[in-house]
């Protein structure tokens, strides 16, 4: 389909009303906009803004969008102006503009919200996302990549912060994924009914148009492929961003019973399964059983938000009070309006088993007493530390105690070892998307001005050897 033949249909979407999901669906979108507003609901959502003169939406905007910009060029149908404001702040629009709490960041600042209706800022970035994906309407200019190398280790929403913000500055940028498929958590840890794997590849697709290098199967660390290697290859920085890969676990007696899970290996048994890579009876769940999750973070929530679409009983078992979860509150407000029970002030005291080593009940505790609760499957949502598979296999790069990468501020990101950067969950403990796709901004930035420094002066060197 030729642009001029895209702008047709999507003028005759705007013109009748239509969702971008409803055209893709008819074949001329390659998209899907699962939040549902319809192109003229984008702009008169958008033009309830109140272009505030010190707007608070901006303050609670972790990565500093500029929102009353981008929503006022919606508000005119300027849907290419719109993605241009954005873009200039975020490489993951779409899946920010999905994932994010903004009812704690920018929609939770917004001043409408004190008469109960903020403007829908998320679904506002993810409509104008969306459509520019599905029209192709952005061809951004990139400059000649003649700035400096960068090696990017891991294509989670740090790694590829990092790749897309580099390549838009001149960077020849190269990103090594382990798995077979770029995304990390977003792909793999994320529930496509929250976030659709369809934006997460359309999203990779951009960073790809910018000139940016997938390696897909390099698992660094491993093998010929090193931190030492790389550079070897010639690269001037190399950015870790391998996130949190490996669940904590637990000394509870039975732990290592039939029936006892890690939430990761759940969702990511799913998303196999969602894509056709492996059969239904690949997923340790079964229609009609009792399932616990244990934990009441957003993996909880996600752990128990599959769980129950599989037709099982779930039941969320926290040690502590409601008010001290850490999950996001509309994702526990679903949760609850979806069928999934609440244990607070529960602790898990026993995994039991019966005569085959498989998981038949728990033994719990809580302010009434020790009860015994049958379960056919515990799903742990404790938490996760990073891989030592790469600070292992190189020398001079620093952990703490717990197996996070020590960085400096300045340049900003930058490891013990020079040259060697990183950012994300590997560094700031697991965070959101939004948070990681901050920090991984600023790291950007410090690799920028380290290749730049070091280029001067080897230039400065080199005329000094020619006087």
């Amino acid at each position: 389909m030729t642009m001029d033949q895209s702008i047709d249909v999507a003028l005759e979407a705007v013109e009748k009303g239509k969702t971008v999901a409803s055209v893709a669906e008819s074949g001329h979108m390659a998209f899907l906009n699962d939040e549902g507003f319809t192109a003229a609901e984008a702009v008169n959502e958008a033009k309830r803004c109140l272009h505030c003169k010190v707007p608070q939406c901006v303050k609670g905007c972790p990565i500093g969008n500029n929102i009353p910009e981008f929503i006022h060029e919606l508000s005119k149908g300027n849907f290419g102006n719109a993605i241009n404001v954005i873009n200039e702040a975020s490489t993951l629009p779409a899946v920010c503009g999905r994932v994010c709490p903004h009812e704690k960041q920018c929609q939770g600042h917004c001043i409408l919200g004190k008469k109960g209706d903020p403007i829908q800022i998320g679904k506002l970035e993810s409509f104008v996302a969306d459509f520019d994906t599905g029209m192709g309407l952005i061809k951004e200019y990139i400059p000649q990549k003649t700035r400096g190398r960068v090696a990017v280790i891991g294509s989670g929403p740090a790694g590829l912060t990092v790749a897309g913000q580099l390549s838009r500055r001149g960077f020849n940028v190269t990103i090594f994924e382990a798995q077979q498929e770029a995304g990390g958590v977003l792909l793999y840890g994320i529930p496509g009914y929250r976030l659709p794997k369809s934006v997460v590849r359309q999203e990779i697709k951009k960073i790809e148009a910018l000139g940016v290098e997938f390696r897909l199967g390099h698992r660094v660390g491993i093998g010929d492929i090193t931190i030492d290697s790389i550079f070897a290859d010639g690269y001037d920085a190399i950015f870790i961003g391998t996130g949190t890969a490996i669940p904590n676990t637990i000394e509870t007696p039975g732990v290592n019973l039939h029936g006892v899970h890690q939430s990761i290996a759940l969702l990511h048994q799913v998303t196999a399964y969602n894509d056709g890579m492996v059969t239904k009876r690949h997923v340790p769940l079964r229609a009609g059983e009792k399932v616990a999750v244990m934990g009441c973070g957003n993996v909880a929530m996600d752990a128990a938000r599959t769980a129950i679409r599989f037709e099982t009983d779930v039941t969320v078992i926290f040690r502590g009070k409601k008010e001290e979860m850490t999950a996001i509150e509309r994702e526990y407000n679903e949760a609850v309006h979806e069928g999934v029970k609440f244990m607070w002030e529960t602790e898990i005291e026993e995994f039991v088993g019966d005569e085959r080593n498989k998981l038949k009940e728990l033994r719990l505790k809580s302010p009434d007493g020790t009860k015994i609760a049958p379960f056919n499957r515990v799903f742990l949502a404790i938490g996760s530390r990073p891989a030592n598979r790469i600070v292992s296999t190189t020398d001079g790069i620093e952990v703490d105690a717990k197996g996070y990468v020590i960085t400096h501020t300045r340049p900003y990101g930058m490891t013990t070892r020079r040259g060697v950067f990183a950012g994300g969950d590997v560094v700031h403990r697991p965070q959101t998307v939004v948070q990681a796709v901050k920090a991984a901004k600023d790291v950007a930035e410090g690799i920028a001005q380290y290749v730049d420094a070091v280029k001067l002066l080897d230039h400065v060197s080199l005329l000094e050897q020619k006087a």
